[in-house]
């Protein structure tokens, strides 16, 4: 089995591609023998979803949760002189207290199902994938080393503010030296200190901002080297930064103290064979195709994506919403204290993964959980809370589908993010009501909540090739009309409170079989295979028309001006 990848959809086997239990991995490997002095690390980068780890027979880590990574120190376990032996047991099973969550049903009548049979029911709406979804890989430091580095920005004037905190662990006999320097990408030094921990002034900086943003060097990275000096030798470590600040105000979205109106795209890490596994190609075609459509971010639905692809993120300047796993948390079960805290230990691995990258502009605890349910009020005040200790330079949220405003969680947001599909899952095919439900149900919520709003889905399934005139539910011409009459809301709500438009979705996506779906989720304005539907030159159209637009209130009244003439 290839590793990275999904091995569900890699055989030809229907009983590999559905299956739901242990999933062995077993590898050989050799170690350098120069590295018996030094610290030596095995690490997971994703294992879906429990993960037991041996090297040579003997239990080195257990990990709980999907999409984010894991590692331990392995010197102990290792054979220097030898072959070595690393196993891995996956499990993909779902139940009340993962994230996602689900249940495992048994079927108990004999005349219909044989002994032990089951069937795992889940709660979100997107195939289960697993396995070892991206690398695995083994690295040395010294003895002394880096366990950790966080950095944050702000700006005064034409000043950047550098805030950085070295962790150094390890044991040796006098403490270690360390030495920081802010690299340039021309390679020159513009800042440097010799503390763990301070502030350090970059004169007249080149901002990281979002590359919609029409300057003339947006993106822009620069890079922290931090060299740590003690007798075990130097660590030395090299992480990309840009300084750019995020906050909130009651109707904008800031960034660099800028209004930002984020035109974007939700999207899932899918492809077609190698379904969640790290796939180099996609991750190319998607920033093309991200860059073809003119979207300037995307919510990392419903789950952590690979660092690869934040990498580019950070790299290409597109702003990232960055999801928790926390999606389909429905049932009394899963607010539980079993479920809260794995669910806080899921956001301490996320933001410790995340922290340092400008491209993440906010954080999502959850999509879609069912916060209606007064239980959600103190599990999500306590994920929210926790969140926003662990990094208070960013706004933190949930993704909300609740209508009727009989929501516990709103109340402890920073930004209003919110789910819609009038004229889809209800009143479908009416796209002549879309203006006025829409257009009432996000003045109500500004009413009630003074917070800045953001459209995070709103899509209509829809079948390449599929055409009719008039337009018909799941045709292309469908799609098209039901996105018009949202984009026409969007405008009137823009430069108001609204702040930002994510179409559902990036491309078509694989679910679990069932009647309502025919191969996957149709409501992609890009097929599987990245190919456009009609939809696409729609989003294309309205995104570039953007770019020319200096603030949401000059777009505002662009799209106006289009609308009359």
């Amino acid at each position: 089995m290839p590793v990275p990848s999904s091995y569900n959809d890699v055989t030809q086997q229907k009983e590999i591609r559905d299956f739901v239990g242990w999933a062995w991995y077993d590898r050989q490997f050799y170690v350098d023998s120069q590295w018996k002095n030094r610290r030596v690390v095995l690490r997971f980068e994703s294992a879906h979803y429990y993960a037991v780890v041996w090297v040579n027979s003997k239990l080195v880590m257990i990990h709980d949760g999907g999409h984010l990574p894991f590692e331990a120190v392995v010197n102990n376990f290792l054979d220097f002189d030898g072959v070595n032996r690393v196993t891995v047991a996956v499990n993909n099973t779902l139940t009340p207290h993962t994230l996602p969550p689900g249940t495992i049903t048994y079927k108990s009548d004999p005349k219909k199902y044989p002994p032990g049979y089951f069937t795992q029911n889940l709660q979100m709406d997107f195939f289960n994938y697993a396995g070892l979804h991206r690398h695995v890989r083994l690295y040395s430091t010294p003895t002394t080393y880096i366990d950790d580095i966080t950095v944050t920005t702000d700006i005064q004037g034409t000043t950047g503010i550098v805030h950085y905190n070295i962790k150094p662990q390890g044991e040796t006999t006098s403490p270690p030296s360390v030495r920081v320097e802010i690299i340039n990408k021309s390679g020159h030094s513009v800042g440097s200190s010799n503390q763990m921990s301070g502030d350090i002034q970059v004169n007249n900086p080149e901002f990281w901002y979002p590359y919609t943003m029409n300057l003339k060097s947006p993106a822009y990275m620069y890079t922290l080297k931090v060299t740590l000096t003690s007798p075990a030798g130097p660590d030395v470590y090299r992480l990309p930064f840009g300084i750019r600040t995020v906050r909130v105000t009651n109707t904008e979205l800031l960034i660099n103290n800028q209004p930002f109106y984020c035109h974007g795209v939700a999207k899932h890490e899918d492809s077609d064979i190698r379904g969640k596994g790290l796939d180099y190609a996609l991750i190319a075609k998607d920033f093309n195709m991200l860059k073809w459509l003119g979207v300037n971010c995307f919510r990392t639905s419903h789950y952590p994506y690979a660092e690869e692809i934040l990498d580019q993120a950070d790299q290409q300047g597109i702003a990232i919403i960055d999801e928790s796993p926390g999606v389909g948390i429905t049932k009394n079960d899963n607010f539980g204290p079993v479920s809260l805290a794995h669910h806080l230990e899921v956001m301490g691995e996320l933001v410790r993964r995340d922290k340092n990258r400008p491209s993440v502009i906010i954080w999502s605890t959850a999509n879609e959980p069912a916060s209606s349910n007064k239980l959600s009020e103190a599990y999500f005040k306590s994920v929210i809370g926790h969140t926003k200790t662990l990094d208070p330079t960013r706004p933190v949220t949930f993704v909300c589908n609740n209508i009727d405003h009989t929501d516990y969680v709103v109340q402890f947001v920073d930004i209003i993010c919110l789910n819609r599909y009038f004229a889809w899952y209800s009143d479908v095919s009416h796209t002549e009501l879309i203006q006025l439900q829409l257009g009432n149900n996000l003045d109500t919520w500004n009413q009630k909540y003074n917070k800045p709003i953001m459209i995070t889905e709103y899509g209509a399934d829809t079948i390449a090739g599929l055409h009719r005139d008039p337009s018909f539910v799941f045709t292309e011409e469908y799609q098209v009309e039901f996105m018009g009459e949202y984009h026409k809301t969007f405008d009137a709500k823009r430069g108001k409170y609204l702040v930002g438009e994510m179409v559902w979705n990036f491309a078509d996506f694989m679910t679990v079989q069932g009647i309502t779906r025919v191969v996957g989720n149709k409501k992609g304005i890009l097929t599987r295979q990245r190919q456009p539907k009609h939809a696409a030159f729609l989003l294309q159209s309205r995104y570039h028309k953007m770019f020319n637009c200096s603030s949401p209130k000059d777009t505002r009244l662009y799209f106006q001006s289009i609308n009359v003439s």
